[in-house]
């Protein structure tokens, strides 16, 4: 009887019963599908920093609206938080900016530091941009400034072994408490 009692229970598989826990963690990432379904080159076609800005503040992912630049989350960020920096006016590099552009663009991303130390008790900022393809931009043609809050706890395993960023919060709720706090 006591070794009925210690012995491994019956596991079925777990395409047998809805709901039953099949011993896999799952990372929900539904925001990624706009880039699934549209493809790398949709982005390319459609400028999504210059759409997001005709956009809704809650369908653009918007953050802040200033005169001649805008902030707004990245779709695809690397830490939750991940904010983009952008001019409205479509220019691909920083040199071509105007001095507007260049002071405004500075301006938003001193504030959206604060506001994400009071938001999410960051302890640190990644802060740059990619200018050119051959640089990293995802987007090369729409000049953007990242802000990605930082934790000394950020750091896993995830990134390094299973190329995998887990997120804590939904877009979503993200883009309303900066908006809020903004």
């Amino acid at each position: 009887m006591a070794e009925d009692a210690q012995a491994a229970p019956e596991m079925s598989l777990s395409g047998d019963l809805p709901g039953v826990p099949d011993g896999f963690q799952r990372l929900w990432t539904p925001h990624r599908m706009v880039y699934i379904q549209a493809g790398a080159e949709a982005m390319h076609e459609d400028c999504p920093f210059c759409a997001a800005a005709h956009k809704s503040d809650e369908d653009g992912l918007i953050v802040h609206r200033g005169t001649s630049a805008y902030a707004l989350l990245n779709l695809f960020p690397y830490n939750s938080g991940h904010l983009l920096v952008c001019p409205y006016r479509h220019v691909a590099t920083y040199d071509q900016a105007t001095d507007e552009e260049v002071a405004e663009i500075a301006s938003i991303t001193q504030h959206a530091m604060k506001v994400l130390r009071d938001v999410s008790n960051c302890d640190g900022f990644n802060i740059g941009m990619n200018q050119g393809r051959v640089a990293g931009a995802g987007v090369d043609e729409h000049l953007h400034q990242h802000i990605v809050p930082r934790w000394a706890t950020d750091a896993n395993f995830f990134p390094i072994i299973a190329r995998t960023k887990a997120l804590p919060q939904l877009l979503g709720e993200v883009r309303q408490a900066v908006a809020d706090a903004w």
